[in-house]
């Protein structure tokens, strides 16, 4: 046993001083982007960075760090929770050692929210082949941040914490692009000016575990409740995405903390984890993501024409149903404000009920005047 902790200590020195060295090595000094799940390994690499800094003297401390978290707006509930208290830990830590390290959420648009797109717009639920979420309410809102500081800065450095033994889709994400020169970082797939810095990229999801519970957090309390939360939900978490490439990992039968609504997956199972675990409120919110999956392809809920009047039909002739109906649309806000009541929170905001009765109206106007074409695909 002692040879394991042995084992266990060493592994988190030797990553200290490797992100260490990262950190006072680069003469620019262009800010580092620590994208923040809220989930083992983002938690695992915030730990370790917060750690680094500590440790180094306050003159050596003038890059500047940035621990940002992406907040889709219909996250799982108990996940959220877990997030905004670890962040508000990390600030108060920052302020109080007066550390370099600030907290930003990114959120979506209202134009670009779940609910604004899909009750207003009537977009189909997320599947596979149509996964419109995680561009709009993901890619989106964190890109700009990032493109932000890189027109600032020049460039800027996203810390990551993926790992190649999380998944074969995710070693082959990280192999894929060359580092530059002996340097650790290799550059974005698409964001220019950015570059990715992947410093737990080699560590098992055993020694993760075990980093977490052997280290208590630097900005105080522990990793139980972290612990805890996989163990009620049964999983792992939805990863960070900041491009395409990235995208496969949001919303697959490996992800299980993510948005409550999400569809693209054939079933919930850490709210469906928390429910067996005894927290049976979030059953209405199983109840209600089931029921909208199950409309998806009902030809009764889906408008004949797309959203620009056409009629589209696959290369085999195959006709594409365009948007969920205004009847449907209706009927879904229904319920989800049914849901809401019986809930006893806020599942869709003031601002994103009266974009969507602005859309309705507009779009109601606008199929008065359109008969659209017919276009092949």
């Amino acid at each position: 046993m002692q040879s394991y902790d042995l084992k266990i200590n060493t592994l988190f020195d030797s990553l200290v001083e490797s992100v260490t060295k990262e950190y006072i090595n680069d003469k620019q000094n262009y800010p580092w982007i620590i994208g923040f799940s809220g989930g083992k390994d983002s938690s695992l690499v915030a730990h370790i960075v917060f750690q680094v800094i500590l440790n180094i003297r306050p003159s050596k401390r003038t890059r500047d760090i940035y621990i940002v978290s992406n907040d889709t707006l219909v996250e799982s509930p108990l996940v959220v929770e877990h997030i905004t208290k670890q962040l508000s830990l990390i600030d108060e830590a920052a302020k109080n050692f007066n550390l370099p390290i600030k907290i930003h959420i990114t959120r979506p648009r209202v134009e670009h929210t779940f609910w604004t797109l899909l009750i207003g717009k009537g977009y189909p639920s997320p599947n596979q082949r149509m996964r419109w979420c995680t561009d709009r309410l993901k890619i989106q809102p964190t890109s700009k941040f990032i493109l932000n500081n890189i027109s600032e800065h020049g460039a800027a450095i996203i810390v990551l914490g993926v790992r190649k033994d999380e998944s074969s889709s995710r070693k082959s994400v990280i192999d894929k692009y060359k580092n530059i020169e002996n340097s650790k970082l290799s550059p974005h797939s698409e964001l220019q000016g950015a570059y990715i810095y992947r410093p737990i990229s080699d560590v098992s999801t055993l020694d993760v575990w075990n980093l977490l519970s052997y280290n208590d957090p630097p900005w105080g309390g522990t990793h139980e409740h972290l612990i805890q939360l996989y163990r009620d939900a049964k999983g792992g978490e939805c990863p960070m995405v900041l491009s395409k490439d990235e995208a496969p990992g949001c919303g697959t039968p490996s992800s299980r903390f993510g948005c409550w609504v999400c569809t693209v997956v054939e079933k919930d199972r850490s709210l469906q984890g928390f429910v067996d675990s005894g927290q049976k409120k979030y059953q209405i919110l199983i109840d209600f993501r089931d029921w909208l999956k199950s409309i998806r392809n009902d030809p009764e809920h889906r408008q004949i024409r797309r959203r620009n009047g056409n009629l589209t039909f696959e290369a085999s002739g195959k006709h594409i149903p365009g948007p969920f109906t205004i009847s449907s649309r209706k009927l879904i806000l229904e319920k989800l404000l049914a849901a809401q009541q019986e809930y006893g929170q806020d599942l869709i905001s003031k601002e994103e009920l009266d974009l969507i009765a602005s859309i309705w109206a507009e779009e109601l106007v606008r199929k008065n005047k359109s008969t659209g074409d017919i276009v092949w695909r």
